[in-house]
């Protein structure tokens, strides 16, 4: 399959080129020429499927024509390696818990599905020298550093805005060393995605190095996201519920909600998405006013949804030709700010003994804002609540426990370079690092 830039100048490029490259020349983000629907069958069957065998059918939608389907299959099975729970909070409201694979965030799907797609791809063509750069807010850094960790021919320069990433997060890349580069850029997550995408935007850089985004602008990245909306479904069909669904996402960059959009137009039956915005409330503006203004990210609780300029907002943007009319019947938006998000994380936690993250609280308010009767929500809890321990510890009033995965990356020294966000040093910093 060709993929396509969103700013419809780049030309045509392979899934191979659109991975390597991340951004296409135009500075667009690269789309699949076609979204392939699923055949009624598969939805008619999909209670007898588990999360593997339905990720491997859409895999084989977007990847297919690229890759053989042995190689691709063992992708997606290496992949997803730990599971995906559907649990039901109160009636009605189900959270779908993304946060049980090794990093204990949703990312851990994307980043991991990316290291060995990219990883298949270094082999195939024989190369040494990808330099794979990915700016975090806090989760996708540890998603993408532990997808990629000790993958031969591959190193990984994870930029960060010092000091707006949890202890636990910042852990997670920053002790890994071997192929990992942490680099701790003085200002917002904007800054260090606006590095990123400058990086791929120098001809110099282009000349001297082999570079890829591992971020949700990259199609290996945001595309493997929409397994779990189909598998999020299926539990529900396994209890014989399949109309009136909806689903609620805590929305950032927009990748998430990107990938739940593609699911949709493959045929998942979910009648509409709600898209939960915290303080950095860009997109709820947009679906509230039909303008697009971009801004400085401010920083809150729920940090890896602090960003002021969403990439993916021009993928959303894309796949709905443009149509404001037409994005807002699939999608409502909401916003909440830090207060309103503790006292959700103690009002669940009284009444339903269900403990919340920050990012899955928000997620929490804007489905039962807007949620009607009749209808089946879920919304998704993207990291594990011991990843935010004193926010939430404070809401809750009881100390909780941090699971041994977590606690390991604890015991690992920090390992970082500290950066201005002056373009010029840090090109500087990633050919003396390279």
């Amino acid at each position: 399959m060709n993929f396509y830039s969103t700013n419809k100048i780049a030309p045509l490029a392979t899934l191979q080129e659109a991975v390597v490259k991340g951004l296409a020349p135009d500075k667009g983000l690269y789309m699949p020429e076609k979204i392939t629907r699923l055949p009624q069958k598969f939805f008619d069957e999909i209670g007898s499927f588990g999360l593997i065998d339905i990720a491997k059918t859409v895999a084989n939608s977007f990847f297919g024509e690229d890759i053989p389907k042995e190689k691709l299959d063992k992708i997606v099975s290496d992949t997803l390696s730990f599971d995906i729970p559907l649990v039901k909070v109160e009636e009605g409201v189900y959270v779908l818990e993304l946060f049980h694979g090794p990093t204990f965030a949703f990312k851990d799907v994307g980043a991991r599905f990316m290291a060995r797609l990219s990883s298949y791809f270094v082999k195939e063509q024989q190369q040494r020298d990808v330099k794979v750069l990915v700016a975090t807010s806090g989760d996708t850094g540890s998603a993408v550093a532990n997808g990629f960790l000790g993958v031969k021919g591959i190193q990984v320069f994870v930029l960060y805005p010092s000091g707006k990433v949890s202890d636990i997060q910042e852990a997670q890349f920053t002790t890994l060393g071997q192929n990992i580069v942490a680099l701790e850029i003085d200002g917002t997550f904007d800054d260090c995605q606006a590095l990123v995408k400058s990086a791929f935007m120098d001809d110099e850089l282009k000349i001297q190095m082999n570079l890829t985004s591992a971020n949700s602008i990259n199609v290996a990245r945001f595309l493997p996201q929409s397994f779990y909306y189909f598998h999020a479904y299926t539990q529900l069909a396994k209890q014989g519920i399949t109309d009136n669904v909806v689903v609620s996402v805590p929305s950032g960059n927009l990748g998430n909600l990107t990938a739940g959009l593609f699911a949709k137009q493959m045929g998942l039956p979910v009648k509409r998405f709600i898209a939960a915005n915290n303080r950095n409330d860009v997109f709820w503006e947009y679906m509230r006013s039909g303008k697009y203004s971009p801004r400085p990210s401010v920083q809150t609780i729920a940090n890896a949804m602090d960003v002021g300029a969403p990439s993916n907002f021009d993928r959303i943007l894309d796949l709905y030709n443009h149509s404001y009319e037409d994005i807002s019947k699939d999608i409502a938006g909401y916003r909440y700010s830090d207060e309103e998000i503790k006292s959700v994380i103690r009002h669940v936690y009284e009444k339903s003994n269900y403990l919340l993250d920050p990012h899955g609280a928000c997620a929490y308010l804007a489905l039962k804002e807007s949620k009607k009767a009749g209808e089946t929500g879920i919304f998704l809890a993207t990291a594990h609540p011991a990843k935010f321990k004193e926010t939430v510890e404070d809401c809750i009033g009881k100390t909780i426990e941090i699971p041994g995965g977590l606690k390991a990356f604890m015991k690992g020294k920090k390992q970082s370079s500290p950066l201005s966000k002056d373009f010029i040093q840090f090109k500087k910093a990633l050919i003396n690092l390279s």
